[in-house]
């Protein structure tokens, strides 16, 4: 069992039921997360995911498990420390050796958080459930109820990829002269600064262009074909360095697995725009430190 980028409904299916049949043999260990989300209701994903879940699913909580807890900067959902993730992902049973499946039923929207922090702790054996939660549940496979049974601890060690992660001072201090391009994964309306529902300022960060995370996957939530993604980013020269933002660091993941998928490497702002926010309305001072 070795998938990365994503698994069909038919493959996790069959790994499932590999995983019953023999549950001791050697690579057949499958930890399934469920990354259901809603930003407007934290509660609403875990509810969802006791009314109906993959069978042997995990819930992963944006807030509680994939993020750290928060702070004046850092954005709405600061990136968590290795020791916090790797302190989850042995409770959710990760060892080195584990198939990870993450899924949602938001277009990747959650699931692509889960996924980059297993790639960028270390975990390679890591695939996202394409179209989702919906695509299991209309392929007609089984759905269950109820709380997850305790997971047996698993040995994940979290050993994070240098230079993967850009920070505020990182972009302040070039900003006159951006060695890299941004990247906003934010609708439209919200980039242009027509409307902004969430955080306190409306706008983007200097020198950033327009790429919507939805963009990615069709309205059932399916991926786009691989050539279709390549065309998505032709606009952004092959050579120039990208760093992806978005609110909070969640749905920027997205555009990172698709730039992984089609062979380009990226970076993330964690904090994203409601970070830089943060900085605009409550500035550090020298006396304040870092």
């Amino acid at each position: 069992m070795n998938y990365q980028g994503v698994i069909e409904v038919s493959e996790l299916a069959e790994c499932i039921h590999l995983q019953g049949r023999n549950p001791a043999q050697p690579g057949s260990e499958l930890v399934i997360l469920d990354c259901r989300y809603d930003l407007a209701d934290a509660s609403a994903g875990e509810n969802a995911f006791l009314e109906g879940h993959i069978p042997g699913a995990r819930y992963a909580s944006l807030h509680r498990d994939l993020s750290a807890p928060c702070a004046r900067y850092g954005g709405r959902h600061p990136f968590p420390s290795a020791h916090q993730f790797a302190e989850f992902a042995r409770a959710a049973g990760i060892s080195s050796n584990t198939q990870v499946v993450v899924y949602d039923d938001q277009r990747f929207a959650f699931a692509a958080r889960a996924w980059w922090l297993l790639q960028h702790f270390g975990h390679q054996r890591v695939a996202m459930l394409n179209g989702g939660f919906r695509a299991w549940k209309n392929a007609g496979q089984q759905i269950v109820e109820g709380a997850a049974d305790e997971p047996t601890h698993g040995d994940f060690t979290a050993a994070a990829k240098a230079d993967e992660l850009l920070h505020y001072e990182d972009i302040y201090a070039h900003l006159d002269n951006l060695p890299w391009q941004l990247v906003d994964a934010r609708d439209y309306k919200r980039f242009q600064g027509v409307e902004e529902p969430i955080d306190p300022i409306a706008g983007h960060i200097p020198g950033a262009v327009n790429k919507p995370w939805q963009a990615i996957t069709n309205d059932e939530g399916f991926l786009k074909p691989l050539a279709e993604l390549r065309e998505h980013w032709q606009s952004i020269p092959a050579d120039d360095e990208i760093v992806c933002y978005c609110g909070s660091g969640v749905t920027a993941c997205v555009n990172l697995f698709s730039l992984n998928l089609i062979g380009r490497e990226a970076r993330l702002y964690p904090g994203s725009w409601s970070d830089w926010c943060a900085h605009i309305l409550y500035p550090r001072t020298e006396s304040a430190g870092a």
